[in-house]
């Protein structure tokens, strides 16, 4: 309706008209996060014996090093990878935004090893399929769907969680949230047009919420503490 009210000012009644209609109320769940623990056993549980476990495991780090949308990972090219200097990737976002992420060393290290087993042409996907090709969406839920299911027999607690490679992005924004970042670098780091959006790690850190607790004094009153009259102790003696 924005749109249209600019190409076609004559609609400008009706577009006012639907424009002033309030937003649908709805819930909003609470975002799902992994903790480190989860996240290490997941990274680990590729098969890196073989080519597609290799790729899998450097496509599953750099996921979580960088917070990138699935988008951002398919798309990503051999150019986008700064492995010489500094080491960082470039990421394509939303509306044409790029951003550079570094990396931590052992990503760095997994990325330079992985780069030499496909094709290093500057515009080759960093992630190809069998085929060369950059991978698709639900190629890589698929990819992930695998690692979690092999990461389940050593870490129980990942049963019955649904992750998506949107969670790993989650709990990237949570893990920088709780080292202490703050939110405007977290909103750089994944490319966050709205601080709304970023604010929402804070509202699901339970952890953050429990410290400033524990700054406040309980207003309830203190437990009483029984104290037996001398009749009870009385009772007592002559059992």
């Amino acid at each position: 309706m924005r749109y249209v009210a600019v190409r076609d000012p004559a609609s400008l009644p009706v577009t006012s008209r639907v424009l002033a209609i309030p937003a649908k109320r709805f819930d909003r769940p609470v975002l799902g996060y992994l903790t480190r623990e989860q996240v290490a056993v997941i990274l680990a549980a590729p098969d890196r014996a073989s080519w597609s476990g290799r790729r899998d495991a450097v496509m599953l780090a750099t996921n979580y090093n960088t917070g990138a949308r699935v988008s951002e990972i398919t798309a990503l090219r051999v150019r986008d990878v700064l492995l010489e200097r500094q080491t960082a990737v470039l990421l394509h976002g939303k509306g044409r935004k790029e951003r550079v992420i570094p990396l931590w060393k052992n990503t760095a290290t997994e990325l330079r090893a992985w780069l030499t087993r496909i094709d290093g042409t500057s515009e080759a996907p960093v992630f190809p399929n069998r085929a060369g090709e950059p991978m698709s969406r639900s190629g890589v839920r698929d990819r992930l769907d695998r690692a979690v299911a092999a990461a389940e027999q050593h870490c129980p607690s990942l049963q019955d969680q649904h992750i998506s490679p949107h969670t790993l992005r989650h709990s990237t924004a949570m893990h920088l949230l709780q080292s202490g970042t703050d939110l405007a670098t977290i909103a750089l780091w994944l490319g966050h047009s709205s601080p709304a959006t970023t604010h929402q790690y804070l509202e699901a850190d339970l952890s953050a919420k429990e410290a400033v607790l524990q700054h406040l004094a309980d207003p309830g009153p203190a437990p009483a503490r029984f104290q037996p009259d001398d009749s009870l102790l009385g009772f007592l003696q002559g059992l």
